[in-house]
C-alpha cells in the first residue's frame, strides 16, 4: 500500500524538478510550497470557499465532527483558509453552503461589506442549503481578521466556522503596518488561532439531536485546529489531513547584524471563552489590537511588553518577539554557576523529552538510556499555553489542549 504524498511536499518536489530542467519557477510556484511551520497563505484577492462536514482527530485518539469554511477546490480543514490580500485589495469571497441550514459569512473590522446572491439574515446575507452568496469588500486596514459565520454563531462558530485574514500593508510584506517599527523576519510569522470545542455538542449536530447552547462544557482547546502536542508538529503532517497548521513558534537568539528582525506573532481568538495565552520565560511586544497598530491621539507609539494576554473571544493581536539569550551562557566561557543534576535525579514522562540533555543552547549531553529525544541539536524548548490550566488538557488529562511549543534555534539555526 502507498501512502499520499503530503502537499508540501508535492509542491517541493515540483520545484526541485523544474530547477533540475533548469526551467523558470514562476511566482504562482514559489507561493505553492508551503513552509513546513509558520503562516500557510491562501492567496486571494478572490477566494472560493464551502461551508462543508468532515471530522478531526484529537491526542488521545477521539474523532470530532465539525464544520469548516473549505476551499472550493480543497480537501476539508479546520480552521478555514487563511486568506492573505493586499492593503487596497478588493475582497471576493464566494461562498457556497453544502450544508442543511443556512451559512454566511461576516468580517468583524472590514467597513462597506456588499453582497450578492443568497438571503437576508440576522446579520448578512446568507447562503441557503445548496445555494451561494458573494461577499465583497475593499482592505483599507493591514491587520489579522477573523471571519466566520454569522448565522447562530453560538452553533456554527462553534462547530468550527471560522477562519483568518491577513492583510499585509502597502509598505511591503514584510512588515505588519504600515510604519517601520513594525518590520519583522518574513521567515518567522506565525499565526495561533484558538479554538473551544465540546464535544456533546458536536456529538448531538451529528445525530440531528437538541442541545441547549446554554450547557456547553468544553472539553478541547485547540490552536490553528489541533490539540497539544500534535500544535508543535509541522504544517501538513501527514496524520493529520484535515488539522494542516501547525503552531511551532521557532526563532534564533537576537544578533544586530546576523539577526535584527523580531519574529511576528498573530493571535486570534475564534472561540467563546477568554484566553490567558503565555509563552513561560519570554516577554512579547503587543503592537496592535483588532486590525489597529497601538498609537496615541498624537501618533505616540503606545505598544507595551507584556507576559500573559487575554485574548477575548472574537479578538485579534499582533505581537512582535525578539529571543535575546541574556545569560549566554557556555560550557566553556560562562559556565551556569549551579551544579546541574545528575541524571539519577531527571524523570522524564513516558520516556521521552525535548531536553537535549545539555543546559546550554546549542548543545547536547548524556540522557539515560531508553530516554527518546526529540532535541535536535541542543535548542531550548519553553511551554506556550493557556494559564486557564483546565484549557491545558485534552479531556480533562494533561498535558493537552491550547498549548504549543516556543522554539529557540542556537545562532544560524540546526546544521
Amino acid at each position: 500500500m502507498s501512502l499520499p504524498i503530503p502537499r508540501n511536499v508535492r509542491s517541493s518536489l515540483l520545484a526541485l524538478l523544474l530547477i533540475t530542467l533548469g526551467l523558470p519557477i514562476s511566482t504562482s510556484t514559489v507561493r505553492a510550497v508551503p513552509p513546513l511551520i509558520g503562516v500557510v497563505c491562501t492567496y486571494g484577492p478572490t477566494f472560493n470557499l464551502r461551508a462543508t462536514t468532515g471530522y478531526i482527530y484529537t491526542p488521545d485518539g477521539n474523532r470530532i465532527f465539525m464544520w469548516s469554511f473549505a476551499r472550493s477546490d480543497g480537501p476539508f480543514q479546520v480552521p478555514g483558509p487563511v486568506l492573505c490580500v493586499n492593503q487596497g485589495d478588493t475582497v471576493i469571497i464566494n461562498l457556497t453552503n453544502e450544508l442543511s441550514e443556512p451559512v454566511s459569512i461576516v468580517f468583524p473590522g472590514q467597513d462597506g461589506v456588499a453582497f450578492s446572491g443568497g438571503t437576508p439574515g440576522l446579520l448578512t446575507q446568507e447562503a441557503p442549503p445548496g445555494g451561494s452568496v458573494r461577499y465583497t469588500f475593499v482592505a483599507r486596514e493591514p491587520g489579522t481578521y477573523l471571519y466566520e459565520s454569522g448565522t447562530n454563531p453560538h452553533r456554527q462558530v462553534q462547530m468550527g466556522l471560522y477562519g483568518v485574514i491577513i492583510v499585509r500593508p502597502s509598505m511591503g510584506p514584510d512588515y505588519a503596518y504600515n510604519d517601520p517599527s513594525t518590520r519583522f523576519d518574513p521567515r518567522r510569522e506565525y499565526l495561533l488561532v484558538l479554538h473551544d470545542i465540546d464535544p456533546y455538542f458536536h456529538a448531538a449536530v451529528e445525530q440531528g439531536l437538541p442541545y441547549d447552547p446554554g450547557a456547553i462544557e468544553d472539553r478541547y482547546w485547540t490552536i490553528n485546529g489541533r490539540s497539544f502536542p500534535d500544535s508543535a508538529a509541522d504544517n501538513f503532517v501527514p496524520w493529520l489531513p484535515e488539522q494542516p497548521y501547525g503552531a511551532l513558534v521557532r526563532v534564533e537568539p537576537y544578533d544586530p547584524t546576523t539577526n535584527p528582525l523580531p519574529a511576528l506573532i498573530r493571535y486570534a481568538n475564534a472561540g467563546m471563552v477568554n484566553h490567558p495565552f503565555h509563552p513561560h520565560g519570554n516577554h512579547l511586544r503587543v503592537i496592535a489590537r483588532d486590525g489597529r497598530l497601538l498609537r496615541g491621539p498624537n501618533g505616540e507609539d503606545t505598544s507595551f511588553e507584556d507576559f500573559t494576554r487575554t485574548v477575548a473571544s472574537g479578538q485579534t493581536y499582533d505581537l512582535l518577539f525578539w529571543w535575546t539569550d541574556v545569560e549566554a551562557w557556555s560550557s566553556t566561557g560562562n559556565p551556569v554557576p549551579v551544579q546541574i543534576p545528575g541524571l539519577q535525579n531527571l524523570v522524564f514522562k513516558d520516556g521521552v523529552t525535548f531536553y537535549s540533555g545539555s543546559p546550554y543552547l546549542g548543545e547536547k549531553g548524556e540522557l539515560p538510556v531508553g530516554v527518546v529525544s526529540y532535541n535536535q541539536c541542543g535548542e531550548f524548548y519553553f511551554p506556550w499555553h493557556s494559564h486557564a490550566l483546565n484549557e491545558f488538557t485534552n479531556f480533562d488529562e494533561g498535558f493537552g489542549g491550547l498549548a504549543t511549543l516556543l522554539r529557540v534555534d542556537p545562532p544560524g539555526g540546526c546544521r
